[in-house]
């Protein structure tokens, strides 16, 4: 027996069955799971199957086909001798640039005899490829450089060998970059004059890798005193398809050529008039029956659209371009009954169904308690609350209960007595937090007897401060409050109420939330205080969709792309005569439907992150979106979608942060590039004041965007918080000050929650005293260091922008 011994298992694995053919068991186990599906098994995608050479060689033909298909398509436009001409854009970054030296140095890269006019546009005829080529020399001014680069096909920065970029030149290509570019090409002039002639290719590279800061795209810079370089330049423009700009190429639009106005007889002065425009259409086709959007002009309609003259490029002097005049006016469109209204607004005889009664609709004065969430708590009306139940003798049953008018009770009853020295209400004097233990639970205390003395101090009944102790303790607490919140940006929405102000008058307004995320907003209350024309607004239910209509809308009809017109706007201002210069380019864009009513738009802003102060809402500034600038007081709110639609208003957007800029404005379909200006009030006189068109140095660029969905029900919530000082602190229970300043403001907003900065939550229990002071629980003991504060909402109405005009000109014509 001394040998026995159990082994280490019982299990015991036996050798495998080898067979040359797999059993009925074997193969239900392997296959055990599996879904038998032939045919989607041997299935495989296209680049997973195995293709003979002939298929190869067959698909990258193929490929080749749909890729010469489209860049055909882009290109037909400028074929044929009488094509659409490249818009070339020349934009020179130095004050030693000449766009003009440089447009002639490009024509001498081909041997072109083309002369370039003094002012306006150069229009030149390249044989040798068989396009059209029209140069827009711009000088450095950035509202003409962000026309010109609107509509130009390709753009060319000119450096210069010798000089810097400045901040002018800096402030252009960040503005041409975020406005949205097409093709971008970039040369040096005088690049011969360095000396010695080594250091030119570390010149050529310096420069290089600065404009690909920018543009990281470009490959290379070219010299215009090359004449090799100035034909790869041309030729790069007459062979390269434009890639174009997204929200250019969704809508009709026109470089304008020539501008004829009608004549003025001085015996009878007309205020509006038609004028005709020429120019090549480019984009989408051109409708008579949509508005378009001139310049800085306005928006005006259409009357009708005609074929113009072609030009004639042989005969054609400095100043001026010699056309064919036609025998017979070809009308290509007219406007009917279809044409769009330049009415912005809804008429006033229509009512939404859910705005009936909004003008009797009030802010109640009969309420005795804040609006928190959909409810005036402490009001007369309190059929939102359960029935209170009845105090009646035990032992009696729900059928006996319906025969007692009231209150039933056992007189005498210890519970009773129980009840009314343990209720909050019943409490004549409180108990303050530095009586010990009298703050808690009387249930789990023990009553001293008569000849034993107390081991807990005598209660004292609350005594309101002195006026002067007071106002000397509040001023030195809300002097330290300031001093903390110029260190931690803790509460930024934080106010301070003056002692004599009441709170409920002040913040009649507001209303509380339980969350600012999920609480429902009650719209009934704002109706008092919508303005005028906000039910008259453009609402747009399903954004998506309409979208795609007005796009879908734009790509059927109207005059095609590539087609000289004459374009006869109707109601043009005769005092824009004077205001139009030669030198400056002028764009006709076409709007897509609806884009001309007013809405609620909201844009995706961002405040340059060298832009030295914060920008406060409200405060003036300048957007260009697409074709349109306006003048806007945006309210800034914070960005991101919540379940209610309600967003927390900021009353400063900082530098390098993101928020939602909200204002009333004309619709933008898709998203849109927008530019953001603020005019400098501290800039010298300049020749602004005679051309009446802004400088460099009276707009500054401070910020970008994108246009958003506009949202008619989107709420933009402005947030007050009130703080008091935990003045004093027993466990959970707290005595609260200087939050309110008179018992019944601790009244009207006792139903809403405090909270303190370090997460504690609670409730105001009840009032004490006159001058503001309550007493709160808390969930949890909170710290002395702690402030306790209370959030109040109300709602802000975002305001109307105004169309932006230069300088000299009036923001609204005369009808």
């Amino acid at each position: 027996m001394d040998g026995h011994h159990h082994r280490s298992t019982t299990k015991s694995s036996h050798k495998p069955f080898k067979s040359k053919h797999a059993t009925k068991g074997l193969i239900k186990d392997l296959t055990k799971g599996k879904v038998e599906n032939g045919t989607q098994r041997n299935r495989k995608s296209l680049h997973q199957q195995v293709m003979s050479k002939i298929e190869r060689r067959h698909q990258a033909h193929q490929k080749k086909q749909m890729k010469h298909q489209q860049n055909t398509k882009l290109t037909t436009v400028f074929s044929g001798l009488n094509g659409a001409p490249r818009n070339v854009a020349i934009v020179p970054l130095t004050k030693a640039c000449d766009a003009k030296v440089a447009i002639q140095r490009l024509n001498d890269g081909l041997n072109l005899e083309a002369d370039v006019p003094a002012e306006g546009l150069a229009k030149i005829r390249v044989d040798r490829f068989k396009q059209n080529i029209q140069y827009i020399p711009v000088q450095r001014d950035l509202l003409y450089v962000l026309d010109a680069c609107r509509v130009a096909d390709f753009v060319i920065f000119i450096l210069s060998s010798s000089e810097e970029v400045d901040e002018i030149g800096e402030l252009l290509l960040r503005a041409v970059d975020n406005q949205g570019v097409s093709n971008v090409l970039t040369a040096v002039q005088d690049i011969d004059q360095v000396e010695p002639s080594k250091r030119r290719p570390q010149v050529l590279a310096s420069l290089k890798s600065y404009i690909n800061h920018f543009f990281p795209e470009q490959e290379k810079v070219h010299s215009l005193d090359s004449h090799q370089d100035c034909a790869n330049v041309v030729r790069s423009l007459c062979t390269t398809t434009p890639k174009g700009v997204r929200w250019r190429e969704a809508r009709s639009w026109m470089l304008i050529e020539a501008v004829q106005w009608p004549s003025v007889d001085n015996n009878y002065p007309l205020t509006r008039g038609e004028v005709v425009v020429s120019g090549v259409v480019r984009g989408k086709g051109l409708k008579a029956n949509r508005l378009v959007q001139v310049g800085d002009w306005g928006t005006f309609q259409i009357e009708k659209i005609t074929a113009a003259a072609l030009p004639n490029l042989k005969k054609r002097k400095a100043d001026e371009m010699a056309l064919d005049e036609p025998q017979d006016e070809t009308v290509l469109e007219v406007s009917d009954e279809h044409q769009e209204q330049l009415t912005d607004l809804a008429p006033d005889d229509i009512t939404m169904e859910d705005d009936t009664g909004a003008a009797s609709s009030e802010v109640p004065t009969e309420k005795k308690g804040v609006l928190l969430d959909d409810h005036h708590y402490f009001s007369d009306d309190e059929t939102h609350l359960p029935e209170a139940p009845k105090r009646l003798p035990k032992g009696t049953s729900s059928y006996q209960a319906a025969w007692f008018l009231g209150d039933m009770s056992d007189s005498g009853s210890d519970d009773e007595d129980l009840l009314e020295e343990d209720g909050d209400v019943a409490m004549d004097v409180p108990a303050l937090p530095q009586d010990g233990l009298e703050g808690l639970d009387r249930a789990t205390q023990k009553d001293p007897t008569e000849l034993a003395a107390s081991e807990y101090p005598q209660s004292e009944m609350f005594l309101d401060p002195s006026p002067n102790e007071e106002a000397e303790e509040l001023a030195a607490y809300r002097s330290l409050r300031r001093n903390e919140a110029d260190e931690d940006l803790e509460f930024p929405d934080e106010i301070e109420l003056h002692p004599n102000v009441l709170a409920r008058e002040r913040l009649a307004r507001y209303r509380g939330l339980k969350s600012l995320r999920t609480s429902n907003w009650e719209t009934e209350e704002d109706k008092a205080h919508q303005p005028d024309d906000w039910n008259r607004l453009l609402q747009v239910s399903n954004y998506k969709g309409a979208k795609a209509q007005a796009l879908r809308e734009a790509l059927v009809g109207g005059v095609k792309a590539g087609t000289r017109v004459n374009v006869h706007i109707r109601g043009v201002p005769i005092s824009l005569q004077n205001n139009v210069l030669s030198t400056n380019p002028l764009i006709l864009f076409s709007l897509l439907q609806h884009e001309h009513q007013q809405t609620v738009m909201n844009f995706s802003m961002t405040l340059n992150s060298e832009y030295p102060s914060p920008i406060k809402s409200k405060e003036e500034l300048i957007i260009q979106c697409g074709p349109r600038r306006f003048i806007v007081n945006p309210l800034f709110s914070q960005t991101g979608n919540t379940p209610n639609n309600v967003h927390k208003f900021d009353r400063y957007l900082h530098p390098g942060r993101t928020a939602m800029a909200t204002f009333v404005a004309p619709l933008t379909w898709s998203s849109v590039p927008t530019l953001i200006f603020k005019r400098n009030p501290a800039s010298p006189a300049t020749d602004s004041m005679i051309t009446g068109i802004p400088s460099n140095s009276e707009m500054e660029l401070i910020g970008t965007g994108t246009s958003q969905a506009p949202d008619h029900s989107r709420v933009i919530a402005k947030r007050v918080i009130l703080t008091g000082h935990p003045y004093k602190i027993h466990k959970k229970l707290v005595t609260v000050r200087y939050m309110f300043f008179n018992s019944e403001d601790v009244n009207w907003f006792k139903a809403l929650q405090l909270w303190t900065k370090r997460g504690r939550s609670g409730y105001i229990k009840e009032s004490l005293g006159t001058h503001g002071y309550f007493k709160a629980t808390f969930d949890g003991k909170i710290n002395p260091q702690d402030a306790v504060g209370v959030s109040l909402y109300k709602r802000v109405f975002p305001r109307k922008s105004r169309p932006w005009r230069p300088e000299g000109e009036p923001s609204s014509f005369p009808k």
